[in-house]
């Protein structure tokens, strides 16, 4: 039997190209070590209902849902695990680098861009990996998370910690804003710089007094109060649209992908 030229190229490839070839410039893959702990977030969801649905949530068109739909666990897992997820991390970091890099600073020390911290800087993907999480798929257990942050093991997203780098080199001022409460600010001031965020302008937590506030008033308060304070925010980046949408928002404003949970 004689094979279809297509089929042959398609098997050649598959043959040559080796699973763990990483995309160029990048990062050696240092999640699928977590595989072994995936359980169904390994192996790939057929059709593209998931995918759709993970569209819908990128583009903020499904908004205030809490669980990743049971039978999109697998899908979302294998998207978190394997190369997609990076390259679609490298995407938005190329696109803010872009931008940033065609600005003229004032070099007065008031140019800054934002980071959110949690799942933006650092990636919560090895406490959302284990079965107990599912990757989004099980309920929120503000218990074990916290726990989770207390070891302060979680790793640095490649891609946006090239970028913090790189804006540090244009002359930019880093303030990092995050939702975490100020009583982990020991911890997590350790985990930043033990995975390479050296340096900032501000790193702000969330005050116990404002526990009950939502994400975007609370990070729309702390930009109003950085330019009320003279800082010009040309750039700004996170995982949760509310981090991106409010007032304040700054110049322009970077989405990283995150299908695992929704922050309002």
């Amino acid at each position: 039997m004689t094979m279809k030229p297509l089929s042959l190229i398609l098997l050649i490839l598959a043959i040559t190209i080796p699973t763990s070839l990483t995309y160029a410039g990048q990062m050696p893959d240092r999640n699928h070590p977590l595989r072994t702990q995936a359980g169904s977030g390994s192996h790939r969801i057929p059709g593209v209902s998931c995918l759709s649905w993970r569209l819908a949530v990128e583009t903020d068109n499904i908004r205030d849902w809490d669980l990743v739909p049971s039978s999109c666990e697998g899908y979302v897992g294998h998207y978190m695990l394997g190369h997609q997820y990076r390259k679609d991390c490298n995407a938005a970091a190329w696109a803010a680098y872009d931008y940033a890099k065609g600005l003229t600073l004032k070099k007065d020390g008031k140019d800054v861009w934002i980071f959110d911290i949690g799942d933006t800087s650092l990636s919560n993907l090895p406490y959302y990996a284990r079965p107990d999480n599912a990757f989004g798929a099980k309920e929120f257990n503000e218990t074990t998370f916290k726990e989770w942050q207390l070891e302060g093991k979680a790793p640095a997203v490649p891609a946006i910690l090239d970028l913090y780098k790189r804006l540090l080199k244009l002359g930019f001022k880093i303030v990092f804003i995050s939702g975490r409460s100020e009583s982990l600010r020991f911890i997590t001031v350790y985990n930043m710089k033990k995975v390479g965020y050296h340096t900032w302008e501000k790193l702000i937590l969330k005050q116990t007094s404002e526990s009950g506030t939502t994400a975007m008033v609370y990070k729309s308060k702390e930009r109003k109060e950085l330019e009320e304070a003279g800082y010009r925010i040309l750039g700004n980046m996170g995982d949760q649209w509310s981090d991106l949408l409010g007032t304040h928002v700054g110049n322009r404003t970077f989405k990283v992908p995150n299908p695992m949970f929704y922050v309002a």
